[in-house]
């Protein structure tokens, strides 16, 4: 029994982290941490840059990380034998030499271990106003495109930067099903596209997001289950929201990993919570007539702990 326990023990889940460190607030690996360990995960972080704060403020300061040290630091581990990772999680960044760093360094470690999953936050842009605009160089687009995404497993586009990624515009729930069906092609078996401007059966007041999840059976054969989850809009503007939604999304798909539907309810519904819970607090902090600022819109995280750990579902998905 003991010796059972002990090889649990051993078979600790472990996630290399490389995203953004901001001193105050959630966003980057301050986002995707704290979920991570209070689900069990053990989380190595390597922080791509360090902020005083994220950059929706008025002011930020700080360091950012370059490809070169990211490489020493990972050399570091490999010094000492200890880089077996069985998730890498990777969101925002601006450089293209530490992007391609970062497909160098999943590449040897899937190497290492050939069932690690790659969760990969393509970081690039967002519609406005139906608008969609880049926030980051123009030149990352191939590299996601071209180099990321072959070794990821997981991605968690928006609706625009799965438009970008395949060159094709989504108008109807028809084409964003065609697009995931390209991102499939590109390589990730499991593709999420976090938020979209498509009509919602629900009404206006929600927003719809769409999974799938593409098996290939030992026979060869090709199983794809397909989704819908509608989450009521809330109104404000928060950072971090997508940093945290793949790290739970992460860890969801572990618990569950055949079941795109149950993983997706458990991190829309806990991303509930916690805006919900933020903008409550955010209201009360800035007053009755006030919008909330930055500072005041940072996620309740740790106020969210129990809600994490274990979400009531309070979003369910249709099964396409």
């Amino acid at each position: 029994r003991a010796g059972a326990r002990g090889a649990a023990m051993e078979s600790e889940c472990r996630v290399l982290s490389i995203q953004s460190h901001v001193v105050r607030g959630y966003v980057g690996n301050k986002a995707a941490t704290f979920p991570l360990q209070v689900l069990g995960f053990e989380v190595d972080t390597v922080n791509s840059v360090q902020f005083s704060n994220h950059t929706g403020y008025a002011h930020w300061k700080g360091q950012v990380l370059n490809s070169d040290e990211l490489h020493e630091l990972y050399e570091g581990l490999k010094l000492n034998k200890v880089n077996r990772y069985d998730y890498v999680l990777t969101g925002y960044t601006r450089d293209t030499s530490f992007l391609a760093m970062v497909v160098d360094i999943v590449q040897e470690l899937k190497q290492q271990n050939s069932n690690l999953v790659y969760v990969c936050d393509p970081v690039m842009g967002d519609k406005w106003n139906g608008e969609g605009s880049m926030y980051v160089p123009k030149d990352l687009l191939p590299v996601y495109r071209d180099k990321v995404v072959p070794v990821a497993d997981i991605i968690t586009p928006n609706q625009f930067e799965a438009e970008l990624l395949t060159g094709r515009k989504i108008y109807t729930e028809k084409d964003a099903l065609e697009v995931m069906d390209m991102l499939h092609a590109m390589g990730p078996e499991t593709v999420v596209i976090t938020s979209s401007d498509l009509q919602a059966p629900l009404g206006n007041d929600y927003l719809i997001a769409l999974g799938s999840h593409r098996k290939t059976k030992a026979d060869g054969t090709r199983i794809t289950q397909r989704i819908r989850v509608e989450s009521p809009k809330v109104d404000a503007v928060f950072v971090g929201t997508g940093d945290l939604f793949a790290a739970m999304l992460l860890a969801w798909t572990h618990k569950h990993p055949n079941n795109l539907k149950v993983a997706c309810e458990k991190t829309v519904s806990a991303m509930q919570h916690v805006l919900q819970r933020t903008i409550k607090s955010a209201k009360v902090q800035a007053g009755e007539g006030n919008k909330p600022n930055s500072a005041q819109l940072e996620l309740r995280m740790v106020q969210s702990k129990k809600d994490i750990e274990n979400p009531e579902i309070i979003v369910k998905a249709t099964v396409l």
